[in-house]
Order: C-alpha cells, then structure tokens, then sequence
C-alpha cells in the first residue's frame, strides 16, 4: 500500500503580516475586491472557485465546488441547474455557505446568507458567454441525476449538437443564475502558531441593514 502519512503530524506554519482592523477596508465587497486581485496577482488556479455548502428540508448538508460568475454589493452569484441537487435543497431551504480556499495566500474567505434566483435576464447574461460545448453538456445533462453510462451522455450530448444549429444553444429554462446574499462575510488570514486572524463583517438589522465588524478567536 506504500507509505501513508502520519497525518496528525501534517502541519505549515503560516508566515504572514496578518490582517489587523486598521487595514482592513471600509465594507466588505472593498475587501473582498482587494483579496479576490490578490489571488488573480499570484495566478492561483480558478481564483473564484468556491466551496456550496447547502442543506435539504431534514438539514442534512451537501458540499460542492462551483465558479463564482460575478459579486458586488449585493451578493456572489453562480449557475447553475435548478434540477441539480443545489437546486432541490435550495428550494426547500434557500440559505447557503461559501468558501473561497486560497490556500497558497494562506486566506479563506467564508460568506453566509440566503439565496434567491436573478431571473431570465440575468441568467442569460451568464449562459451567452458560455462555450458553445459547455452549453451542450448543461443542456444535454440532468444534473444529479442516475445515468446508465458515460456513453448514455455522449450520446444525448451528440443528439443535441445534431440537432442544434453551429450558434449558441437556447440556455433550458431548468437553468439559471443564483445569487448568495451575504448576512456576515468573514476575512481569514493565517496566523503563526495558528493564531489566526479573522474578521468578520456581519449585517445588523437594527442599524437599517448597515454592517458591524467583528473579530474572532482562532
């Protein structure tokens, strides 16, 4: 079986300057535009790949990675199928978790907060500039669902693509933008002896939906 590791063992000790309340920005989409052009600087892989934590009606969780396609002040959104397992937990419970793990910047950034759907409009917006071959495996896939084969997909992909003209290929109306509206937003930096830093910015509703920031112990 070769050599396994003792991974109780397994440990890095971050070197950073950390991150102290004087530096950090005034909002938290400030901060997370300086974080997020950092990660593109160091040419990280998929710097906007993110970690979905849902849940279902009973509250067992469910975890997948995903592409963030756009954020602002209003949340993080990202595609998706709506007859995906995301899909069905989201319905019965629209509340979500994200992580970005940017390991090699020794940083997470951890979000949470509820979910809704942007609309045909917008879920166009990010269908359009998908690959024409990426269009055809989304529509031509049930998300989550049981499959006989690999050779089953390639088949239904080849229909499709059959079928289709050489354009774009029309986005299923089961498929369509989601957007994660942050109720807290948490910066993590590492720490030297594992005494990291983390702030978080968390909504207050009795200050009119303004935010308070706050830190936590590692």
């Amino acid at each position: 079986m070769g050599c396994v590791p003792d991974l109780s063992r397994m440990r890095r000790d971050y070197q950073t300057r950390g991150l102290r309340e004087p530096d950090l920005a005034p909002t938290w989409v400030e901060q997370f535009d300086r974080w997020f052009a950092d990660a593109v600087a160091a040419e990280l892989p998929e710097p906007n790949a993110v970690v979905v934590a849902t849940a279902d009606a009973d509250g067992a969780p469910d975890a997948r990675v995903v592409l963030v396609k756009g954020y602002d002040e209003f949340g993080f959104v990202f595609g998706t199928s709506y007859a995906s397992a995301k899909g069905a937990q989201l319905a019965v419970n629209p509340r979500a978790a994200l992580v970005f793990p940017w390991h090699a910047l020794q940083r997470q950034v951890r979000v949470a907060g509820r979910v809704e759907r942007i609309g045909d409009a917008a879920s166009d917006d990010l269908w359009d500039p998908r690959p024409r071959g990426a269009q055809l495996a989304a529509a031509a896939s049930i998300q989550s669902t049981l499959v006989d084969s690999r050779e089953e997909l390639v088949q239904r992909l080849r229909r499709l693509e059959t079928e289709s003209s050489d354009g774009g290929v029309p986005r299923p109306p089961t498929w369509g933008g989601y957007r994660v509206v942050p109720d807290r937003v948490e910066f993590w930096q590492g720490g030297a002896d594992r005494l990291h830093d983390r702030l978080r910015f968390v909504r207050d509703d009795e200050e009119g939906g303004g935010w308070v920031v706050q830190r936590l112990a590692p």
